[in-house]
């Protein structure tokens, strides 16, 4: 039901008339160094591809590179955090697989289910739509930040708990109110993400930026030119596609570019439904923003003011 031609967040399989098979795959390098925070977090970085697409995780598969020099223990501690945050999920880990390799890295193949009249997909937002987020940007650059030292505890302790959030109440508040698209914002960035939604569903955007929530300190630490390889290669591979205000600075342009980890959701929805759907998210303890809206196809994929 979907596969590669969208560039959707997983792939969608009909079993029969009331199911749906959602399976995906994500795993990544440690961007912190407690590894049981670490495991949170790339779990709920591969849950949230079954969750944009508006399903329910079910079975989830470790995939783990470890390396020799590192104890055993720092192994458990990741996994036991992946495995916690898959039952918060309501899923069950069903095993996985382990290579040795010199570098650590950790994620998860994820089935998921989901009625096929209820998919959520990147390829379905339509001309007047508002575009709701989910969560702050600026992981990329806190990270980096991170490495470096150049936080304060509050800050780091707010994008730990943003990036090892699952996105689960967010899916849930869209399904009840009709959202009309959706796809989770991780490596491609804001921008690169939601390019493919513009692409896929033959529209464009446009997205003010002002009304975009940052972390803390994140803009901070793009003036000081703490921004990931990453961004630069999303905006490359983008060109010409995004349109940005003269008015916006370089650092600006920039953070919209930033290589998320374990992002939130961009949600389209129809204008009438906005205000309901951003009442729900509240309800639900979820932050939200609407950045943005739905436009008719036009000569740039996405336009910043």
């Amino acid at each position: 039901m979907v596969g590669l031609n969208t560039s959707d967040d997983a792939a969608v399989y009909r079993l029969n008339e009331h199911q749906a098979l959602i399976q995906t795959v994500d795993f990544f390098t440690p961007m912190i160094d407690d590894p049981y925070l670490f495991g949170q977090i790339a779990a709920a970085n591969a849950l949230s591809d079954v969750y944009a697409m508006g399903g329910q995780p079910l079975l989830a598969l470790n995939i783990v590179c470890f390396p020799d020099c590192l104890p055993p223990d720092v192994l458990a501690e990741i996994l036991r955090g992946g495995a916690d945050k898959v039952v918060e999920a309501g899923g069950i880990i069903a095993g996985g697989h382990t290579v040795r390799d010199d570098e650590p890295k950790y994620g998860l193949a994820v089935t998921g289910l989901v009625p096929p009249e209820s998919i959520i997909s990147n390829a379905t937002a339509r001309p007047g739509d508002r575009l709701i987020l989910t969560k702050p940007l600026g992981t990329g650059i806190i990270n980096n930040a991170i490495k470096a030292d150049l936080l304060s505890t509050e800050t780091v302790e707010r994008a730990v708990l943003c990036m090892s959030a699952l996105n689960k109440e967010a899916s849930a508040a869209m399904q009840q109110h009709n959202a009309s698209a959706c796809t989770d914002i991780t490596g491609f960035g804001l921008l690169g993400h939601a390019a493919e939604l513009a692409e896929a569903s033959q529209v464009s955007l446009e997205i003010c930026f002002s009304d975009v929530p940052l972390l803390p300190e994140a803009m901070e630490m793009a003036r000081m030119g703490i921004i990931p390889g990453g961004a630069y290669n999303n905006k490359e591979h983008l060109g010409d596609k995004v349109a940005f205000d003269k008015s916006l600075r370089p650092e600006e342009q920039m953070i919209l570019f930033d290589p998320q980890t374990s992002g939130g959701l961009l949600i389209a929805v129809a204008e009438a439904m906005t205000d309901k759907l951003v009442a729900e998210l509240t309800e639900r303890d979820v932050q939200s923003a609407v950045i943005g809206r739905v436009l008719p196809a036009q000569n740039k994929l996405i336009s910043v003011i």
